[in-house]
């Protein structure tokens, strides 16, 4: 007996949400990329002329956040058409791909920038500390805002979240911007905007190694890493009439979407759908859980033979798909 859950009324999915939608967002997105490529595009002109690879870096951030904010945009769009044809899922994965892009583009920017700061240590240019210093200062007050912007949009989606801390990175790297332009200013110590860079460097690095492996999960298919598959099937074995769960698998569509699939074998005298609501409401209220296909059958006499101790190593499924979880110790 198999039975599908997979809810999209009001009451479905209840406990985390579908990414970012409505119009509301798409302003307080659209206000904060405003603010970040206006004051982008003025940076790298001022960097250029001030020969400060900082401030550059910073500007070269700032793109990564901003492109990152244009995906997410154009991904909401993506996610919201209905799925159809091969798609049986959408197009919601659109703002996973984006932001493993922006996370590569992050690593391999920041590579360059490590590349030239490092040589701008061995071989410094003059820079001009005071127009790095106020350009700093300015970028400060330009990323709280526009932090303070997507704060206001609904930060499930990776991206979103993602362009949410860049922006906090660049706030921070603008802080050390600052130090170092003011350092030049009056010490004349020119390496300080090289060392102020490679902090940049750290950072994207940071951001970036972290959106590559968020959405590296998603697209392998990974588990959510706050939930533990193996513990899901302890805790769903340890129903009364439930007598062994195999072939669990539990993935992302996308940002703030986890799902599960698996094949539960429960009693003969027991009530299929009875134990496939209990189970369904086990996996909504304890681990967030609302999409999910449980397929429910009765247990074959081999399989209860293994409970009361009388068979023998056996498996219901030929070939099980990890590990088979029954009442009882057995191995993870």
């Amino acid at each position: 007996m198999t039975s599908a859950h997979h809810d999209h009324g009001s009451g479905g999915h209840a406990g985390h949400a579908h990414g970012v939608s409505g119009d509301a967002d798409r302003r307080w997105l659209a206000i904060a990329l405003t603010l970040i490529a206006t004051f982008m595009a003025a940076e790298v002109v001022i960097g250029v002329y001030a020969r400060s690879l900082a401030l550059i870096s910073d500007a070269a951030h700032m793109l990564t956040d901003a492109v990152s904010i244009v995906l997410a945009l154009v991904a909401m769009r993506l996610a919201a058409r209905p799925a159809r044809g091969g798609f049986t899922y959408g197009l919601k994965r659109a703002e996973i791909l984006s932001a493993q892009a922006n996370g590569l583009t992050l690593l391999l920017l920041g590579a360059w920038l490590a590349y030239e700061a490092v040589r701008r240590l061995i071989d410094p240019p003059e820079v001009e500390g005071g127009l790095v210093f106020v350009t700093a200062l300015a970028g400060i007050a330009v990323n709280v805002a526009a932090a303070w912007c997507i704060s206001r949009a609904n930060r499930a989606s990776l991206n979103v979240e993602g362009a949410y801390q860049h922006i906090l990175n660049d706030l921070f790297a603008f802080v050390g911007t600052a130090v170092a332009g003011l350092v030049v200013l009056l010490t004349g110590f020119a390496r300080a905007d090289a060392i102020a860079t490679l902090v940049v460097v750290a950072l994207m690095f940071k951001a970036g190694y972290g959106l590559v492996r968020e959405s590296g999960r998603i697209f392998l298919e990974a588990a959510p890493a706050h939930l533990d598959p193996d513990a899901i099937g302890d805790r769903l074995v340890s129903h009364s009439d439930v007598t062994e769960v195999h072939d669990l698998h539990v993935w992302t569509i996308t940002s703030g979407q986890p799902a599960l699939s698996a094949h539960v074998l429960v009693d003969p005298v027991a009530d299929c759908h009875t134990v496939r609501r209990d189970l369904e409401k086990v996996l909504q209220v304890d681990y967030g859980i609302g999409h999910t296909t449980l397929q429910v059958d009765h247990a074959p006499s081999e399989v209860l033979e293994l409970r009361s101790g009388t068979g023998g190593d056996r498996s219901h499924c030929e070939v099980a798909h990890g590990p088979v979880h029954r009442d009882e110790p057995h191995a993870h």
